[in-house]
């Protein structure tokens, strides 16, 4: 979707300014609410696609004004409530007055160690041969859809270059919208600046993106 999270090329916002020294943490409630996301992914109840659309479906002003966490933790919110897990005024009164949903899963403590090193790998099996391969031209489609995707705004309707096939992984503009994994081919998809920024472009730079087969036209 076009949305706050996807602002490559947007004028307005300043330059990326990175903090010098930056702590992993920048107060101990961020602990906490990494802590309670992945314990909550844990339920079974959603999966890392949905969790993205949740984040990127926060009214713009809201999320351009949140931290980072702040963007998870109101995220998060969102899906206990679309599952069942929580109401709209248990989670402001921080009180349970109801019997919610009960997840297939629970992270216990001993399991953490466990199941940080375990990721959630997304590479899945394919058994249709890719449709690209390295050294092919490329177009990106050119489409806005108001649901999930992965392909930002900046690289649609580009003429690209593949440089590598990376694999055949879920695709997410389906996952995140309870329709399948339905896994594609994904691609590394390298960009001449010009072709991304136009006029007035570093000519030495170059932009490569992941991108899945049905995002790409063969030229």
């Amino acid at each position: 979707m076009n949305g706050p999270h996807d602002l490559g090329g947007q004028m307005g916002f300043g330059p990326v300014a990175p903090e010098k020294d930056e702590p992993v943490f920048h107060a101990d409630w961020e602990k906490r609410a990494l802590g309670v996301t992945l314990s909550c992914g844990a339920f079974g109840a959603w999966n890392i696609d949905e969790s993205r659309h949740a984040r990127e479906s926060i009214p713009p002003a809201e999320h351009l004004s949140a931290s980072y966490y702040e963007i998870w933790i109101r995220a998060l919110d969102t899906l206990l409530e679309r599952h069942g897990f929580a109401t709209r005024d248990e989670l402001r009164s921080g009180q349970s007055v109801t019997q919610g949903a009960v997840p297939m899963r629970i992270l216990k403590a001993e399991m953490v160690a466990g199941v940080l090193a375990r990721g959630g790998p997304c590479d899945r099996p394919l058994h249709v041969e890719p449709k690209f391969a390295a050294g092919d031209r490329v177009r990106t489609r050119n489409f806005h859809p108001e649901t999930h995707t992965r392909l930002p705004r900046y690289a649609r309707d580009k003429v690209g270059m593949i440089e590598a096939v990376q694999g055949s992984f879920v695709f997410p503009d389906d996952n995140a919208h309870g329709q399948g994994e339905n896994p594609q081919w994904v691609y590394t998809v390298v960009f001449d600046a010009a072709e991304i920024w136009g006029d007035g472009c570093d000519p030495t730079l170059s932009v490569s993106i992941d991108a899945w087969e049905s995002y790409l036209e063969r030229m």
